[in-house]
């Protein structure tokens, strides 16, 4: 059966729903409907599509998740699926009260949700959607379903929901922090002289699943060179290397970058690499639950202006989660084009925050840290702390 209904007073919702309720009255939002795979598996409470986690597969149209949330009422939340989902979910049970797995593309899962929303008698004055992740056939039918609504964007919402994490999602995290940097630990051990970048990360992606993890990516250099894609250029004694990947577990992304030589590293190297473990230490040092999130680049943007390097060395912290650059933003003017609203909001116990400090070297190469910190109420955690030095190819051979 791939409709399937939870009987009212046995919800059991895997998130702060009143949290999401505040957050939604104040911005006047009436509906949520949520569109992309991260907050689909965010409020599902884990659910992902097997089939579609990272295609779409149909070639005319698009895999399309569709949660329904309107405020204050979790009694009347949906799922939409393909319905090659139902399988999973007849496996794991959702805990939406109407759960359906019945859609093939874009188009006919909207539909779903509106016959859901009108049946549940809903008649929102303003709908949140995701417009990054609604595909625009589907939004026209949301549209005409709801001529009259205002629209407004769920991003922000959502984001803020789940920037402060539960728990539970802390341990996934950490445990997707820790298997990373052992992986990376692994990978530096047993590779040296004439392995290739693209022979890094192979062996990278390789330890990581068997660690459990998704992996992700691997932004990855060698020598001199500030290339981070991988290649066949092969590591000579005397090169450094930065390994800079995220792995995922159960949806939660590890992300970590660490250094490491082929050979020992001279005094000129070990000064660089200080001087950005002092900013991502002076960085971390203010992260704290109440703390403005603006002190995080108080504190470790003047150590980087002053440095001698100052034109050469970049400094990005930035929320991290089920996704890589989330809430908390931190800033406006990054390398990376987003608006910076938690600047002057208070970080909150369970938000994550990754610290990078970046030297791009035109002599020395690529030299970078990147820190995964956890705010708590009292100070911070790291996940994922060792190897901070420069760590030495090869040694395991």
């Amino acid at each position: 059966m791939n409709v399937s209904a939870q009987p009212q007073g046995s919800l059991a919702i895997p998130f702060d729903h009143q949290r999401l309720d505040r957050l939604m009255d104040e911005a006047g939002i009436d509906v949520i409907v949520a569109t992309s795979k991260h907050n689909a598996q965010y409020l599902t409470g884990g659910h992902r599509a097997d089939f579609f986690d990272y295609m779409d597969a149909t070639g005319v149209t698009r895999y399309l998740p569709v949660f329904v949330y309107a405020k204050g009422a979790p009694e009347k939340a949906a799922y939409v699926g393909h319905r090659l989902e139902k399988f999973q979910t007849e496996n794991n049970p959702l805990w939406t009260p109407e759960t359906q797995t019945l859609s093939a593309g874009s188009v006919d899962a909207m539909q779903k949700a509106v016959a859901h929303m009108r049946k549940s008698g809903l008649a929102p004055k303003r709908i949140a959607c995701e417009y990054g992740f609604l595909p625009f056939d589907a939004a026209n039918v949301l549209r005409a379903a709801y001529p009259d609504a205002d629209w407004v964007d769920a991003l922000f919402v959502l984001e803020r929901q789940r920037a402060r994490k539960s728990p539970a999602e802390l341990a996934k995290l950490k445990v997707a922090s820790e298997a990373v940097l052992a992986s990376m630990q692994a990978v530096i051990e047993g590779h040296g002289a004439g392995a290739t970048k693209n022979d890094i990360v192979d062996a990278l992606r390789l330890e990581e699943v068997k660690r459990g993890l998704t992996f992700e990516y691997c932004l990855i250099t060698a020598g001199t060179s500030l290339n981070r894609a991988p290649s066949d250029q092969k590591l000579e004694q005397g090169d450094i290397m930065s390994i800079d990947s995220g792995g995922n577990y159960q949806g939660y992304i590890g992300d970590i970058c660490r250094m490491a030589i082929l050979g020992e590293p001279d005094a000129e190297l070990v000064d660089y690499l200080g001087e950005i473990e002092t900013i991502q230490r002076a960085a971390m040092k203010p992260i704290k639950a109440g703390v403005m999130g603006r002190e995080i680049y108080a504190a470790g943007e003047p150590l980087r202006a002053r440095s001698k390097h100052h034109n050469h060395l970049d400094f990005l912290a930035h929320g991290m989660g089920m996704v890589s650059h989330e809430g908390p933003r931190l800033t406006s003017s990054g390398p990376i084009p987003y608006p910076g609203e938690y600047a002057d909001l208070p970080l909150e116990a369970g938000m994550v925050v990754s610290v990078e400090t970046t030297l791009l070297h035109q002599t020395r190469g690529f030299i970078k840290l990147e820190d995964t910190v956890v705010v708590t109420e009292t100070g911070h955690e790291i996940y994922g702390e060792g190897l901070r030095g420069w760590n030495k190819l090869g040694t395991g051979l």
